[in-house]
């Protein structure tokens, strides 16, 4: 795959839950999504950016979703599901995929943030199709096979200072 140029087309798709859930529980942090955003782009082109979130009714998620809009990217937004036996569900993993397989005639690269395993066939087709895939996920909580199925991988648990409020 090609290395980073200026003339690339990139699109970022951040799935926000597995990005907070991992920098809360391994780094009582929060992700600071303007230096996502910066460092996935890096100068390049920049086609779109997602970030996939739930709405949880937490009392702060909607001036969270607002700041994302800020920072520059388009939120799509899921309502969590509760089931009868009181379990809830809520992710985005078919939603994203099939963003990324939209994106990817429109697209030189696609900068993936998640550590979620169930992405590494996603990567291996859009590899297959001519995109260069990168992931940017913690690496502690990042699935082996998503790391080995990227082009490129940067862990953000390695730069605190610069992905973590």
């Amino acid at each position: 795959m090609t290395d980073i140029h200026p003339g690339q087309r990139v699109a970022v798709l951040v799935d926000a839950q597995n990005l907070y859930h991992t920098a809360q529980s391994i780094h009582s942090r929060n992700i600071d999504y303007s230096s996502l955003l910066e460092k996935a782009v890096q100068d390049r082109q920049l086609t779109r950016a997602i970030a996939y979130v739930i709405r949880a009714e937490s009392p702060e998620e909607e001036s969270f979703f607002d700041a994302l809009v800020d920072i520059g990217f388009e939120t799509k937004i899921k309502d969590i599901k509760r089931f009868s036996d009181g379990t809830k569900k809520a992710d985005w993993d078919v939603g994203m995929s099939l963003d990324a397989v939209t994106l990817a005639n429109h697209i030189d690269t696609l900068v993936l943030c998640t550590g979620d395993g169930d992405f590494s066939r996603l990567c291996s087709h859009l590899r297959h199709e001519g995109v260069r895939v990168e992931v940017m996920a913690f690496e502690s909580s990042t699935a082996e096979e998503l790391i080995e199925a990227a082009d490129s991988f940067l862990d953000l648990g390695e730069r605190h200072e610069t992905f973590l409020l």
